[in-house]
């Protein structure tokens, strides 16, 4: 079971690596990681278990944050509408993005950042993208297109691949900058 304290932190230099594909069919080394992974992600987002052992909620995890730099991340969130979604993907490859951007006003967490960081990061709206999804001990390559909040969550965990952490995406000169193509993500329950 993976705790707080084997999650990678952002002075570590494993984090600012690009990571390797992962060798299909899984080996049980990798299976196991991005089982343990997924486990993080469902554990760290319920309450008892958050406090029993000490986690931070989070709603994406790559397997850089691990100690391990290989191409897998797993997406366990709700986008703006109250959508669910669950999404272990092996060797993901970002193959479009729109010129529309978004960006959360809350800015942007991070399992592997213990500080807040205060300022925007602007990501394409829509984005397509190929992978291998893991769906009980099985591999399907499919091709995704995510938007919005799911698009967001996608591009932080697709960046830890390439060794770029969300504090690397905020302007350091003009933090809240933005840009004309961009437009924050409205939950549903934001208020208007």
């Amino acid at each position: 079971m993976i705790l707080m304290k084997d999650i990678i932190r952002e002075n570590n230099p494993i984090l600012h690596c690009k990571s390797q594909d992962v060798q299909i069919p899984l080996s049980p080394e990798d299976e196991k990681a991005l089982k343990d992974m997924i486990e993080y992600l469902f554990n760290s987002q319920d309450e008892k278990l958050q406090e029993k052992y000490g986690l931070r909620a989070g709603v994406g995890l790559a397997a850089p944050q691990i100690g391990l730099n290989k191409k897998m991340l797993v997406i366990l969130a709700y986008d703006e509408k109250g959508n669910s979604y669950f999404l272990p993907m092996v060797n993901p490859k970002l193959i479009s993005y729109s010129e529309e951007l978004t960006y959360l006003e809350s800015g942007e967490g991070c399992l592997s950042v213990d500080r807040e960081v205060k300022g925007y990061v602007h990501r394409p709206r829509r984005v397509s993208v190929d992978t291998y999804l893991y769906d009980k001990g099985q591999l399907n390559h499919v091709r995704l297109r995510l938007k919005n909040y799911i698009a967001i969550v996608f591009q932080h965990e697709y960046d830890h691949l390439n060794g770029i952490l969300f504090v690397d995406r905020i302007k350091k000169d003009d933090p809240f900058y933005i840009p004309k193509n961009s437009t924050p993500i409205k939950f549903e329950n934001d208020d208007e």
